[in-house]
């Protein structure tokens, strides 16, 4: 019997547009909430509530929420937008999942900026978008990569919230954790190894890329900052 790969494909597919969502929302959100005083820790608790809840759990509320019964899942009908049992609910899925490490990763590398260079581009003039995007990102950037690159990874291992609000159809919903959980209640443990491997492997590659890259831009950042002090030092 031919192997079917749809289970990767439809994976990779669900981990790819989840991540893209969940770059800009973590982002986004981080941005947001880190200048806030009162009532953050509250707020950075629901954010982070889909990290700790089971992921079965997840998908019971996403069910309530995006069933037709409920007010999203009535206009989501009306206007033919249908999300359970689809690929569309198991990104939705992987999103809810993955996006409190996209934002508690995002608002750690905020939390560790120098200030001192956002105060200096202020005096300089810029706005408050224009020191966004050219002194926050570039500086925050090691751990918004970080943090896209584990929300990516945990994006294509969810199970839990996706088989309960899309379901487990072959070549539609099927994904490749999904996949190990028919293979073995099909009695098929032959299979189940085959997707296990599969998934460690390009899990294992995603956690080694991400080492590497960031090593790599470590070295290069102790490098220019060692070419500074030396530079400070001579114009002394």
């Amino acid at each position: 019997m031919d192997f079917d790969y749809s289970p990767l494909w439809i994976s990779l597919k669900t981990a790819t547009v989840s991540t893209v969502f969940t770059f800009f929302l973590g982002i986004l959100f981080a941005r947001l909430v880190y200048p806030m005083k009162k009532c953050r820790f509250l707020i950075d608790g629901l954010l982070s509530l889909p990290m700790v809840l089971p992921p079965t759990v997840v998908g019971f509320f996403l069910l309530i929420i995006f069933g037709k019964n409920s007010a999203v899942g009535s206009f989501l009908s009306s206007v033919g937008i249908n999300v359970i049992f689809t690929w569309q609910g198991a990104v939705i899925a992987a999103i809810v999942v993955s996006f409190p490490i996209m934002y508690i990763t995002t608002m750690g590398a905020f939390e560790q900026m120098d200030t001192e260079l956002i105060d200096a581009a202020k005096t300089l003039g810029f706005s408050d978008r224009a020191i966004f995007f050219k002194v926050w990102i570039p500086l925050s950037w090691p751990g918004i990569a970080a943090g896209t690159t584990l929300s990516f990874a945990r994006a294509l291992g969810e199970f839990g919230a996706t088989i309960m609000i899309a379901g487990n159809l072959p070549g539609k919903t099927r994904t490749m954790s999904t996949a190990v959980y028919s293979a073995m209640q099909g009695g098929n443990r032959e299979m189940a190894y085959k997707w296990v491997i599969i998934i460690m492997f390009i899990s294992l590659c995603t956690l080694v890329l991400m080492n590497f890259w960031s090593s790599r831009r470590y070295a290069r950042d102790e490098r220019k900052q060692s070419v500074a002090r030396r530079l400070g030092l001579f114009g002394r």
